[in-house]
């Protein structure tokens, strides 16, 4: 009598070549054994029949977001801005503004750039010493250096002189932040560009983009929106509720300096 054999049920082209029985009466050869164990352990070892070579157990690749870290393990590469955009930076507790002239990625993915300032002075910082990026896009091409002369001049103004320049008063910021917090289809969230349109109803160029965003992390605003962060940098800026920015507000301006700001008067 024949019966299947065990190995039958590992449907590879070897066994099924083999037919993978046994004889029962009368009992198998010793040849037919080691046939059988034999093919059995190409089998686990991934043979392939077809070219006569071991099949990795594994499928290896290359891709341009990982690099190998060794033992196998991948590490996935950080997004790193472009050589040529101007960036808002710290070093050594300083704030600064700079360019990136070259961009790298260490070991562990982290990516890393040298950094020239508004001075010539060189530095090589870490992304997560990145505040604000202005990436130069083809319509500023033409004009990167005066660009970097107004990047590095409006990081020195002060608060009152980036309402000036922006033409948006502490008034007018409680009025974004009303219509921010009764938008139900929104998440509540608003941010430097979309600050600007909201109140001049057109799109915010390269610097007024970069003045609201230092507009919106100013004191007078934090009364009426808390900073949303990612990766480390302030991107985006939700409403506060009615009755946190009742206690703000009050606490704002209780304080001497802030007596004469216009949003205590609203």
């Amino acid at each position: 009598r024949w019966t299947t054999s065990p190995f039958q049920r590992i449907n590879h082209p070897i066994l099924l070549s083999a037919q993978a029985c046994r004889i029962l009466s009368p009992p198998a050869s010793n040849t037919m054994i080691r046939y059988v164990t034999i093919a059995s352990a190409l089998v686990l070892s991934g043979f392939s029949p077809a070219n006569g070579f071991v099949i990795p157990s594994k499928p290896t690749y290359t891709s341009a977001l990982c690099s190998s870290k060794g033992d196998g393990d991948e590490v996935v590469q950080q997004h790193a801005f472009t050589v040529g955009t101007l960036v808002e930076f710290e070093d050594k507790k300083r704030t600064r503004v700079g360019k990136i002239t070259a961009s790298e990625h260490k070991s562990n993915g982290g990516a890393r750039y040298s950094v020239e300032d508004h001075d010539g002075k060189k530095f090589d910082i870490p992304d997560k010493a990145v505040h604000y990026a202005m990436k130069i896009t083809p319509d500023n091409e033409r004009r990167v250096a005066a660009l970097f002369d107004e990047f590095a001049v409006a990081l020195e103004e002060g608060p009152a002189d980036l309402e000036k320049d922006l033409e948006i008063t502490g008034e007018l910021l409680q009025m974004a932040w009303e219509e921010a917090i009764e938008d139900e289809d929104s998440s509540h969230e608003i941010t430097a560009k979309s600050l600007v349109e909201l109140i001049h109803a057109h799109s915010a160029s390269a610097l007024e983009a970069y003045k609201a965003w230092r507009l919106l992390r100013t004191e007078a605003s934090h009364v009426f929106f808390k900073e949303i962060k990612s990766n480390g940098r302030v991107v985006a800026f939700k409403a506060k509720t009615a009755k946190t920015v009742e206690n703000t507000k009050r606490a704002f301006c209780t304080k001497a300096e802030n007596a004469e700001e216009d949003l205590c008067f609203v």
